[in-house]
């Protein structure tokens, strides 16, 4: 940095008053890193981005706070079925830290991702741009959903061509699972007769189980209390993988560790110095 001795002890005194920690042990000639000192090399290390977040992230590792706010983007799905237990967990265990959970489609949390206003998103992991880390944790298949006694329940085995002549319930073009449904059955070359959409799988789930129709659902809102019937697809559609989607080089708070330590323990081993290590893409769950 072409600094003199002089100039870089003022720059270490700058920061130590700064950060209001002594950062050196100094015996004569000789100095060395204090604890504090330490920590603050070991966040400094792999910082690339962000640096002017570098003093508020020091004191949040230093003095291991559990306090602070949390903010996550999620989905429909995922704010229904996935986190009211976490959610639960969470805030018993770290009663003192604000969380913030805002209910957006998995577009719009994409958005919230890259702007930074929110810490992660929890959502589906499907056409995730390269630049954004995703962690899948939850895997879940598409299940045809038919009232009880329906004709299709006595059949050995369902393709997609015993489907097309019923009427199908389907899921808002809004929602990721209306994506996946599409694909396979443009790609299928198969009609069928759409009854009516619906945005929410309660609504979905309850129609079929009046004998309106059937329909197409992501595991994810079956709870085994339906009084309907789930035929397995999995020979036909691919299973949908629900996980965290996080920027890159996104500083990963205390706050945002725990909640992330609760519903998957063994995501924090993806976090490395406090920056996300995440595979990116559309890969499965485990």
């Amino acid at each position: 940095m072409s600094l003199s001795q002089p100039s870089a002890s003022l720059l270490i005194q700058a920061l130590e008053n700064e950060l209001a920690s002594q950062l050196f042990d100094r015996h004569g000639p000789k100095i060395r890193l204090t604890k504090a000192g330490t920590i603050l090399l070991e966040l400094a290390q792999p910082l690339l981005e962000g640096f002017d977040s570098l003093p508020d992230e020091f004191h949040e590792h230093c003095h291991n706070l559990v306090t602070g706010k949390l903010v996550v983007a999620a989905g429909g799905s995922a704010i229904s079925y996935l986190l009211p237990d976490i959610v639960k967990r969470f805030t018993h265990q770290y009663p003192d830290i604000h969380l913030k959970l805002i209910n957006v489609p998995g577009k719009q949390g994409l958005t919230l991702v890259y702007s930074g206003e929110v810490d992660f998103a929890v959502g589906p992991i499907l056409g995730i741009p390269a630049d954004i880390y995703s962690l899948p944790l939850f895997s879940f298949e598409l299940t045809l959903i038919t009232p009880l006694g329906h004709p299709l329940t006595r059949m050995d085995k369902v393709t997609l061509d015993d489907i097309e002549p019923y009427s199908l319930i389907m899921p808002s073009p809004t929602m990721s699972t209306r994506t996946v449904i599409d694909g396979v059955l443009q790609q299928k070359n198969l009609k069928y007769r759409m009854l009516m959409e619906a945005g929410d799988w309660e609504v979905i789930k309850k129609y079929v189980e009046m004998g309106l129709g059937i329909a197409i659902v992501s595991g994810i809102c079956l709870t085994g209390k339906e009084k309907i019937t789930g035929i397995s697809l999995a020979d036909y559609f691919p299973a949908r993988s629900y996980g965290i989607i996080l920027r890159r080089s996104k500083f990963i708070s205390p706050a945002a560790r725990h909640f992330i330590e609760i519903i998957g323990p063994h995501a924090l081993s993806s976090l490395t110095d406090g920056k996300a290590s995440f595979q990116s893409g559309p890969n499965p769950a485990h």
